[in-house]
C-alpha cells in the first residue's frame, strides 16, 4: 500500500470512529439550547467547564499522551517502557491535581462542579492514554469502534440525565464522565493493555526522553485553550454573561471545520512520523498539505454560506432568544478556525522532528497576541472584538509557523493560492452577514471561485490515491 493510500485508509478508519461522536456533540447543543432553564448564561457555564477541563488535562497528563504516540510509533522503542512511561507521569499528575484541586473553587462561577470536573478531568485523561496506546500499536479499527460506542453512551447519558432527569449543567458533567469512563475501560481491556503496564517495564532514560519531548506542549496547549478561553472570559466580565453565551454559541459552527481537520491530523501525524526517514518527505508534505488546505477550503466556503441554516438547526430560541444573534458572528470565526487547522497541520513538524519548543514559542506569541487585542477591542466592539482578536492571532501564528517549520521540513506552498482563497473567504463572509439581494448569486459565485482554484490539488491526490504502485 502506498503512503497516500495509507493515509486516505487511515482517515477512513478515524472517520468513521470521530465523526459520529463529533456530530452527536454538534447537535446536542440542540439539547443543552432547549433544556438548559438559565439560557445562554447557564449554556456559557458548560462553556467555561469545557475550557477548564480542556486546559487542565494537559497539565495532569503532562501531555504525555503526545509522547506516547510519538513514540509509540516508533520501532526504536518498546511498547512497554511507553505505556508504563506514561502510566506513571499520569499517577503523579493526578495526585498533585487532587491535592491542589480545592483552589478551582476560587472561580466561583464553577464552585458548585469542581467535585465533578475533578473527576472529568482524571477520566478523560485516562481515556486519553488508552486510546492513543491503542493507535501507536496500530489498533486503528478498535479506535473506531470505540468512537462509536462512545457516542452511544454519550447520547443515552445525555438523555438520561439531561432530559429525563433535568439536571442542566451537571447532567453534562456526569454524561461526559460515564462515556468517557466507559471508553477508556473498553479499549483498555479490548487491546490488553495490561501486559504493557507494570513498574518493572519503566524504563527511567525513555521517561526522560518522553518527557522533554512532552512538557513544553503543556504551555503550548495552555495557550492555544487561553487564546479561546480568553475570548469568552473577556466577553463574560467586560460585556455580560449573555453575550459571552452566545460568542461560546457561534463557535460551535466554525468547529464543524476544526472536526475534519482533527480526523486528519489523526492519520497523518502517524503517516508523518512513520515517513520520517523517507527519501520522499518533502514532495509527500508538499502534495498533502496543498489537498489539506484545498479541501477545508472548500469546507469553510460552504459553511459559510449555510451557516443560517446551520445555527437554527443547532439552537432553540424556545428559552433565549438571544441564541439567533450566533448567526452574526459565524462567517469571521469559520475563517478564524481554518487558520487554527492550518497551524495544527504545520505542529506536526514540530512533533515528528521533536521540535516541540519552536511549538511553544509560536504559541505563546498567538496566545500573546490575543490577549492585547481582547483587551484593546472588546471594550469598543464587544464581540465582534472578540472575533477580529481570535482571527488575527490564528493568522498571525500561520505566517510564523509557514516560515519556521519549513526550515525544519522543507517542502513547497503556493502561496497565492492561500492568499486568493482567504480573499475569497473574507469576501463570502461579509456577504453573508450583511445580507441584500445579490447574497445567493455573490455567495454561488464565492464558491466557484473556490471550487475552481482547489480542484487541481485534490484531484492530484486522489490519483495519488488510487495509484497502484
Amino acid at each position: 500500500m502506498n503512503k497516500y493510500k495509507k493515509l486516505a485508509a487511515n482517515t477512513v478508519v478515524f472517520a468513521i470512529g470521530s465523526f459520529g461522536s463529533k456530530i452527536l456533540a454538534f447537535f446536542l447543543n440542540r439539547l443543552y439550547s432547549d433544556s438548559f432553564a438559565g439560557g445562554t448564561a447557564e449554556y456559557n457555564t458548560k462553556g467555561i467547564l469545557e475550557m477548564f477541563a480542556n486546559f487542565l488535562i494537559p497539565v495532569v497528563t503532562f501531555s504525555i499522551q503526545d509522547a506516547i504516540i510519538r513514540y509509540g510509533l516508533d520501532k526504536n522503542y518498546e511498547h512497554k517502557a511507553v505505556l508504563s512511561n506514561a502510566v506513571t507521569v499520569f499517577k503523579y499528575g493526578v495526585i498533585g491535581f487532587v491535592v491542589l484541586s480545592p483552589l478551582l473553587a476560587l472561580y466561583r462561577d464553577i464552585r458548585p462542579y469542581v467535585p465533578l470536573l475533578v473527576l472529568y478531568i482524571i477520566v478523560s485523561g485516562f481515556r486519553q492514554i488508552s486510546t492513543q496506546f491503542a493507535r501507536a500499536r496500530g489498533f486503528v479499527r478498535l479506535y473506531a469502534v470505540d468512537g462509536i460506542l462512545c457516542t452511544l453512551s454519550l447520547f443515552l447519558f445525555n438523555i438520561l440525565f439531561i432530559k429525563i432527569g433535568g439536571l442542566g449543567v451537571t447532567g453534562f458533567m456526569l454524561s461526559v464522565i460515564g462515556s468517557d469512563l466507559l471508553s477508556g475501560l473498553t479499549v483498555w481491556i479490548a487491546a490488553k493493555h495490561s501486559r504493557f503496564c507494570s513498574k518493572k517495564f519503566v524504563d527511567r532514560e525513555l521517561l526522560e526522553v518522553m518527557l522533554r519531548f512532552s512538557v513544553p506542549l503543556i504551555p503550548t496547549a495552555l495557550l492555544w485553550i487561553i487564546t479561546g478561553f480568553s475570548d469568552q472570559l473577556f466577553v463574560r466580565h467586560i460585556v455580560s454573561p449573555s453575550a459571552a453565551g452566545i460568542y461560546s454559541g457561534a463557535t460551535k459552527i466554525p468547529n464543524l471545520i476544526s472536526m475534519v481537520s482533527s480526523v486528519f491530523y489523526m492519520a497523518w501525524n502517524m503517516s508523518a512520523i512513520t515517513e520520517n526517514d523517507s527519501k520522499g518527505r518533502s514532495k509527500f508534505y508538499t502534495q498533502v498539505f496543498e489537498a489539506y488546505q484545498a479541501m477545508l477550503t472548500l469546507a469553510a466556503g460552504c459553511i459559510i454560506v449555510f451557516s443560517p441554516i446551520l445555527n437554527a438547526m443547532l439552537f432553540s430560541k424556545k428559552q433565549d432568544a438571544a441564541y439567533m444573534e450566533c448567526s452574526v458572528y459565524t462567517p469571521m470565526l469559520v475563517v478564524a478556525v481554518l487558520m487554527m487547522c492550518y497551524n495544527q497541520f504545520l505542529s506536526s513538524i514540530y512533533t515528528v522532528t521533536k521540535h516541540t519548543r519552536n511549538s511553544f514559542n509560536t504559541s505563546l506569541i498567538a496566545a500573546g497576541l490575543n490577549l492585547v487585542l481582547n483587551t484593546l477591542l472588546i471594550p469598543k466592539y464587544e464581540i465582534y472584538g472578540a472575533v477580529a482578536a481570535t482571527f488575527a492571532s490564528y493568522f498571525v501564528c500561520y505566517l510564523i509557523r509557514i516560515v519556521d517549520a519549513r526550515r525544519l521540513i522543507p517542502f513547497k506552498v503556493a502561496h497565492w493560492r492561500f492568499a486568493v482563497n482567504l480573499t475569497v473567504l473574507v469576501l463570502l463572509s461579509v456577504i453573508n452577514v450583511s445580507g441584500g439581494k445579490l447574497l445567493v448569486p455573490a455567495s454561488a459565485a464565492g464558491l466557484a471561485v473556490l471550487t475552481v482554484i482547489n480542484f487541481q490539488p485534490m484531484l492530484t491526490t486522489a490519483k495519488k490515491i488510487l495509484h497502484r504502485s
